[in-house]
């Protein structure tokens, strides 16, 4: 985190005290950029006034494509699976999170961090055995990181997620991956919830504002190991705001999204309890070409068949699943076990977030990607 920081103070003399100054700026900065970030999950509620999430506020486009910085979190999530010219396959994920952090709002400084951005990117490598992962952050500020309130335009640093006439385009590179990515919609955005209301408990105030674009069709370049190579697939996005997710009592939350084979989408979540019962699902199908189906929460079910142990963590990784929804029953397989993805430098948080095939029937009817939260510690949404 804080990577770019300004330039340690002025160092005279030869160049290896310049570059220890530069390097003790940076680790200047970084340490007050971690400190802003663990602050927040001590922010009293009442020490900023979020934009409420309420039911009946229709979502309008393409405006509702941009960021929404009054609120508190926002996310834009990409996740699927990639083809390579000799036919095997990868999973890749991309996710631009905007932070508002309640600290410095009457700080009329360009370098107070009143929002951050945080992003993560990770391909699921079976000839790995495990992701390939890199993560960013640093507070919004000109030029390094931002985002447009008019359109779907994030970026840190050289990462960026941005809408353009065509579509979407994904742009990263990591460690030991890269990756350009075009992603083709094949329709309208998919309203998640009630017409984009979607509630995350009993109580309506646990809700966020929520949509989806399945069955984007995907078009690009994967670089591996310095090796540059075409690739097509296909991806899901989901873009979502709020300013309070989490009831009290969850412990984390299982999610899905998966494109399947006849061109419908599928979409499937519960938040759940300490010792694993559902607190609230919610799931919606949308069949190919038509207005996606909302099934009410006792329709939805998330039974683990299979655990996976990781040995970085510890955490017993429930990665095989069979989820109901509706009358239709889908096993979930995962590309790999070990998807683990420990983003404790940026969000705080380990997840389990990978690629997976749904068979039904005991066949394979679809690919998407399953994410997983709180099975370490309870997760904690900033």
């Amino acid at each position: 985190p804080g990577r770019r920081g300004r330039r340690a103070g002025r160092a005279a003399g030869h160049g290896a005290e310049r570059r220890a100054g530069r390097a003790g700026g940076l680790v200047m900065q970084r340490r007050r950029f971690l400190a802003a970030l663990a602050s927040l999950a001590t922010l009293p509620a009442s020490a900023t006034e979020f934009a409420p999430v309420l039911p009946g506020r229709r979502l309008a486009f393409p405006a509702d494509h941009g960021a929404h910085p009054d609120f508190r979190t926002e996310w834009w999530y990409a996740t699927g699976w990639l083809k390579l010219p000799d036919g095997s396959p990868v999973g890749f994920q991309v996710t631009f999170f905007r932070v508002r952090t309640g600290l410095g709002e009457g700080n009329p400084s360009t370098f107070a961090p009143r929002q951050l951005i945080l992003a993560h990117a990770a391909i699921a490598d079976p000839r790995l055995g495990r992701l390939r992962h890199d993560e960013r952050s640093a507070r919004v500020g000109p030029g390094h990181a931002g985002f447009d309130t008019s359109t779907t335009r994030v970026w840190l640093g050289d990462w960026r997620f941005e809408l353009g006439p065509k579509g979407y385009r994904a742009r990263v590179q990591g460690a030991d991956f890269a990756y350009q990515l075009d992603l083709q919609p094949d329709g309208p955005p998919l309203l998640q919830g009630q017409a984009g209301f979607s509630r995350k408990a009993a109580d309506p105030r646990h809700a966020s504002y929520y949509y989806s674009r399945p069955q984007l069709r995907v078009s690009g370049q994967l670089t591996l190991d310095g090796t540059a190579r075409p690739v097509t697939g296909q991806a899901w996005l989901d873009h979502e705001w709020s300013s309070e997710l989490l009831p009290d009592g969850a412990q984390g939350w299982d999610w899905i999204g998966l494109n399947l084979d006849d061109g419908s989408g599928l979409m499937a979540f519960r938040l759940r309890d300490a010792a694993g019962k559902a607190l609230w699902s919610a799931a919606t199908i949308r069949p190919a070409g038509q207005i996606g189906q909302v099934l009410p929460p006792e329709a939805v079910h998330f039974t683990p068949l299979r655990q996976w142990h990781s040995p970085r963590s510890g955490i017993d990784w429930p990665v095989v699943w069979r989820v109901q929804a509706g009358g239709r029953y889908f096993e979930l397989q995962p590309l790999i076990d070990d998807q683990e993805l420990d983003s404790r430098r940026s969000t705080g948080a380990i997840y389990w977030e990978g690629a997976v095939r749904a068979l039904e029937g005991g066949r394979e009817v679809g690919r998407g990607y399953l994410e997983m939260t709180g099975y370490g510690k309870k997760i904690r949404v900033r």
